[in-house]
């Protein structure tokens, strides 16, 4: 089909996404490049569960896949023609009938340290207020400072900066990616290099129905493959550990010159321990079965020593 000529067979694609900020720049970014193909779209937002819920972890009330609930039940009811997700929000097993068809290039997957107070995270005074919603950000924080205060930080990103800005926390942790793709990125204080990051962080992916053929063929020409590869084995590893939501779990898969590095860890949830692996091989034709391969191993090679803090 000529790029000029391309369209859904219903009309527009109707892209669902949440009502955020971020999530809306996300979105506009897919828009943008459907229309440089040539396709007609529009932008539907919808209201998730986990946007709802500011007063408690999320872990408390479901987990991250309350940020994909209603846009996948809007795919499945016909609402909707694809939805866009950041990645690390979308649990490893799909709704039957949905398919994630392809993701942009990754964005750099680091966190950051934002503070007005000091230039490292380990230039906060003791006892020091650092906020985060995270599990896996709470025990990395409290592995190497665990005389810090780690309070519950929910909101997006504007409101979470307001309240670092007003005085109300002395630091917090922030994907670098959501930053930059807010223009945002002067904000960021320290990059955390040390610290692994959440599963599939800075990507972000379309998901459709398996059968809305029309939509596929249209949306699978933004597809990257080095980040399908490297998610690929980033969410095996996380399907081999199971757990749940208050599991913390980080890793990344990164490729170069031909070879897939990827590193895993599981923490104690107070950061008194944790286990961690890694694995280098060379990638061949079958790269996305290599990847997924590794990917489990490494999951199964620790799940043993982690079972205490998979079993949260």
């Amino acid at each position: 089909m000529p790029q000029n000529e391309l369209s859904h067979k219903t009309g527009p694609l109707r892209i669902g996404t949440r009502g955020s900020k971020l999530a809306l720049v996300q979105a506009n970014l897919v828009a943008g490049l459907l229309r440089a193909r040539g396709a007609a779209c529009e932008i539907v937002t919808v209201k998730t569960t986990g946007d709802r819920i500011q007063d408690r972890p999320l872990a408390d009330a479901g987990g991250k896949g309350l940020f994909v609930k209603e846009l996948e039940d809007a795919l499945l009811d016909e609402r909707i023609d694809l939805a866009v997700h950041s990645m690390k929000d979308v649990p490893v097993d799909l709704p039957a009938g949905l398919a994630i068809t392809a993701l942009l290039p990754r964005e750099d997957p680091r966190d950051v340290f934002v503070s007005n107070k000091a230039s490292a995270l380990m230039g906060l005074q003791k006892g020091a207020r650092i906020g985060t919603s995270s599990v896996r950000r709470h025990a990395q924080v409290a592995r190497v400072r665990p005389d810090l205060e780690i309070v519950l930080l929910r909101g997006n990103v504007d409101t979470r900066l307001a309240k670092l800005d007003l005085g109300e926390i002395d630091g917090m942790l922030l994907a670098l990616a959501g930053l930059k793709r807010l223009g945002l990125e002067g904000r960021a204080t320290q990059m955390l290099d040390d610290f692994l990051p959440a599963l599939a962080q800075g990507a972000i992916g379309i998901e459709i129905r398996e059968t809305d053929t029309n939509a596929r063929e249209i949306v699978a020409q933004l597809n990257d493959e080095k980040t399908e590869i490297a998610l690929t084995c980033e969410r095996a590893f996380q399907q081999a550990l199971g757990g749940s939501c208050r599991s913390p779990m980080a890793g990344l898969a990164t490729i170069a010159n031909g070879e897939l590095v990827f590193r895993g860890e599981v923490l104690a949830p107070d950061g008194s321990d944790f286990v961690e692996t890694a694995v280098q091989f060379p990638l061949t034709a079958n790269a996305r079965a290599e990847a997924e391969r590794a990917g489990c191993e490494a999951g199964e090679h620790i799940r043993p020593r982690a079972q205490a803090w998979l079993d949260l």
